[in-house]
This record gives structure tokens, sequence and C-alpha cells, in this order.
């Protein structure tokens, strides 16, 4: 059976990317690979060994075209109230708290926030098959 092991975005400034994940999730620096035209973060937290990527390539300056085909990586949470306002207080500006019903059952407790790169992050409350 397969293992997911890691997603990968491409960031402009690894400063501000680690920094970010760092607050807002809790990521920690795995490893980090310095090669010549580009550099690979492997971000983690003790909940998972489940990584995200940065690849930062050198001498890129401008942002990357998001497009239309990235969706989002999602994290979950016990407390979903808590961690929107300590993103709201530290300056991450996450949007609203959204429930998502299905047949007239919870779903869903989210909200979403943008990283430094403007890649979207789903927050969502840990319930059902969210864990």
């Amino acid at each position: 059976m397969a293992k997911a092991i890691h997603s990968m975005i491409r960031v402009v400034q690894e400063r501000l990317s680690v920094n970010f994940y760092k607050s807002a999730f809790g990521l920690d620096i795995a490893d980090r690979l310095d090669f010549e035209t580009f550099t690979l973060v492997y971000l983690r937290n003790a909940e998972d060994d489940f990584e995200l990527e940065l690849t930062i390539n050198k001498g890129r300056a401008e942002p990357y075209a998001l497009g239309d085909g990235y969706g989002h990586i999602a994290f979950c949470v016990d407390d979903l109230e808590a961690e929107h306002k300590r993103l709201t207080a530290a300056g991450f500006n996450p949007r609203k708290i959204v429930e998502f019903n299905r047949e007239g059952a919870l779903l869903a407790r989210f909200f979403f926030v943008a990283d430094s790169d403007g890649y979207q992050i789903e927050v969502l409350q840990r319930h059902g098959r969210y864990r």
C-alpha cells in the first residue's frame, strides 16, 4: 500500500515561508537540501511524518502564478476558535469560520488562511473524518 509522504509548493522567500509555517502550524525544518539552482526544505511537526516540501528556485524574485489548478493543503486542530484567534493575533488574517453541513448534519467547521506566497491553507476542527 502506498503512503503519502509530502506535498510540494514553490515559494519565493524561504525565510518568510519557514516562519509562516512554524508560527501558523508548528512545522519545523526536518531537512534542508541545498543544490546549485534550488533548495528543498522539508517541514513537519510531531503530529505526523507527512511533510510539506518547500522548493526555492534560486534567482527567482517574482511571485509564482498559482493558477486555477492548485487546491489547498489542510490541517486539523482541536480548538478551531482558538486557532483562528491566534492566527488573527499573529497578523495572518484568516478568513471567517464556516460550517459545512450535509443532510442536516455537521460535516466540517473550517477557515482558510493564506501563506506568504498566497497558497491557501484550510484549517479544520477535528471532527468526523477530519482527524
